[in-house]
């Protein structure tokens, strides 16, 4: 089943890659779940969903929680008196300002589809600043959320960095990390996805933790871009390397392929 958001980085396409190099265990554990394409395509006993986007994992809670009627809420935003500049800029705005976390986690929802390309974006003062997408009937997902309420039986959704949440592993945990990924240029950098940025430290961290971890007898697979400098900070897994095709860009001539990889500590 396909996420319900569009999402930068969505796994839904190589998920099957994926999962053919994650272990057995009694718990998944996601620390940047984003769309949650590897949890909804799995059939783990228990779940630890994670992610450092406050608005996103709320947005979850809320549909884990109320199922049909939070479905049935978020569907009143999609009319067509909605899908105009206007009213998503003065929802956007309502969105930034409101204390409401059920309106907020609607309007999220409502953005990601009336918002330009998918986007989820942040300005340094930690709003909401994607523009309006010109979609002529975006679509309301409600097949898909049905889904993912119904598999979020199985799940604990927490907002958390993911440090604390590997933290938090003990043995019988299989770990899937999807972080932003390394930028393959300067001009290719979208890793201002939550407020706080993921940079190169980071993702250094992200790979001394995997390999801590290891060494407990907690299996650990990163993806990210295929480049020597992620090469080096994966020295101690094993890695399959493979072309995807990338679907977020401005100019959809430039959307070709690139490297990616999955790095499996074990």
């Amino acid at each position: 089943m396909k996420p319900f958001l569009k999402w930068a980085g969505n796994k839904y396409k190589i998920v099957d890659k994926i999962k053919a190099l994650l272990p057995p265990g009694d718990r998944l554990v996601e620390p940047f779940v984003g769309s949650g394409a590897v949890f909804l395509n799995t059939n783990y006993p228990h779940y630890l969903l994670t992610d450092a986007n406050a608005d996103l994992i709320t947005l979850y809670q809320h549909l884990q929680a109320e199922g049909e009627a939070f479905i049935d809420y978020c569907r009143t935003l999609f009319t067509p008196e909605n899908n105009n500049k206007d009213r998503y800029y003065a929802l956007r705005d309502e969105f930034n300002s409101t204390t409401d976390l059920r309106r907020k986690s609607a309007v999220f929802l409502y953005m990601n589809k009336h918002g330009y390309n998918g986007l989820c974006r942040y300005n340094m003062q930690g709003g909401f600043n994607v523009p309006f997408g010109r979609y002529k009937r975006p679509y309301f997902p409600q097949a898909e959320m049905r889904h993912f309420a119904q598999k979020a039986r199985h799940a604990t959704f927490q907002h958390s960095n993911f440090v604390a949440t590997m933290a938090a592993c003990q043995p019988g945990d299989v770990l899937y990390c999807d972080p932003p990924y390394v930028p393959l240029s300067q001009t290719a950098n979208f890793t201002s996805y939550s407020a706080n940025g993921f940079g190169w430290t980071e993702q250094q961290e992200l790979a001394q933790q995997a390999a801590n971890l290891a060494q407990r007898g907690i299996p650990v697979i990163i993806s990210n871009h295929d480049t020597a400098e992620v090469r080096q900070a994966y020295n101690t897994a094993t890695i399959e390397s493979f072309e995807v095709r990338r679907y977020i860009s401005c100019n959809g001539d430039k959307r070709d392929k690139a490297a990616e990889l999955l790095a499996l500590f074990s």
